[in-house]
């Protein structure tokens, strides 16, 4: 299980534009030890969890299409830009590359860099997460989702519908708190046993509903300043399907509703402004369902706020 670098940053160059007019494909350069601080892209082209889960796979391709995406964005503020290459998942062994990718994401945290994980399914969730506890980042941690699915099933194999109960499960056994909010909680895409076990679990949630409106966001905002401020870390991911379908529409399962995108980005600009965000990643990018490339386009706008919010 090897991470591979077969990606190649290029893009639009303008040489006879005066001032800085810097792209994202001219400043991302290859992680290596050396490479301190800023942020590092880890790509999960993985979609077992998915495919388990009785989804729509593809997002095994998510990564490339991000990064193609990103390629063309304009430097504005974003810190040095490392990639890392892509985590495979050979012979389906899901578990294998999950710990892979949690050995990637404690490397990137040991070079203080922020990793910034490009999925792939939300099975990446999983091996975030053991990357922040190898790496010692996992104390009074506050697990931020914004997604239409709680992503807490039971199941006999991991997929990308078990991560946070994976997660709930290692806090359980190492006598550590389950700290998990989720934002954009679709009540036509999560069964009343899943709302039983988040009521179980302790999770904090808002409805994608509760969203709509500025003041919706407000509310949220408001209650979301008080777990911020209760933590030492925080774990950000970000499921496309959060989304309204017509904003994401490549991803597995389409929202009918969502929450909108400037919403999301209020949030995310909310989390990272603390300071405190020790790992984050975009899950679901599937681009054999996106249409005119718009949701891979959506991704790197989110990832580059992200970026841009690296302190």
């Amino acid at each position: 299980m090897n991470p591979t670098d077969t990606f190649e940053w290029r893009g639009r160059i303008d040489n006879e534009e005066p001032g800085d007019s810097t792209r994202w494909h001219q400043r991302v350069r290859p992680a290596e030890a050396s490479g301190q601080g800023g942020v590092t892209l880890i790509g999960f082209a993985v979609d077992e969890g998915v495919r388990r889960n009785g989804g729509r796979p593809g997002a095994a391709e998510g990564p490339r299409a991000l990064r193609s995406a990103l390629a063309n964005l304009p430097v504005l503020g974003e810190p040095a830009l490392w990639d890392a290459g892509d985590v495979l998942c050979d012979g389906g062994a899901l578990d294998a590359a999950q710990a892979q990718l949690g050995s990637q994401v404690a490397e990137a945290i040991g070079r203080g860099s922020l990793p910034l994980v490009l999925g792939g399914g939300h099975e990446v969730a999983w091996g975030t997460f053991q990357g922040l506890e190898k790496a010692g980042r996992h104390q009074r941690l506050l697990i931020i989702n914004l997604d239409a699915h709680f992503d807490l099933r039971t199941a006999a194999q991991g997929n990308s519908g078990t991560p946070f109960r994976q997660i709930a499960e290692r806090c359980e056994a190492v006598g550590q708190a389950f700290n998990y909010r989720v934002l954009g909680i679709s009540r036509f895409a999560n069964t009343q046993a899943l709302f039983e076990r988040a009521d179980q679990l302790g999770v904090r949630y808002a409805l994608d509903e509760s969203l709509q409106s500025t003041e919706g966001l407000a509310a949220v905002r408001d209650t979301l300043a008080v777990d911020l401020a209760s933590c030492d870390a925080v774990y950000l991911t970000v499921c496309l399907d959060v989304l309204p379908g017509g904003q994401a529409p490549g991803v597995s399962a389409p929202a009918p509703l969502g929450v909108p995108l400037a919403h999301v980005e209020s949030l995310i600009d909310q989390v990272m402004a603390t300071g405190r965000v020790a790992a984050a990643d975009i899950a679901e990018l599937n681009p054999g369902q996106d249409r005119d490339g718009l949701t891979a386009r959506v991704a790197a706008r989110l990832a580059a706020r992200i970026a841009r919010g690296r302190r």
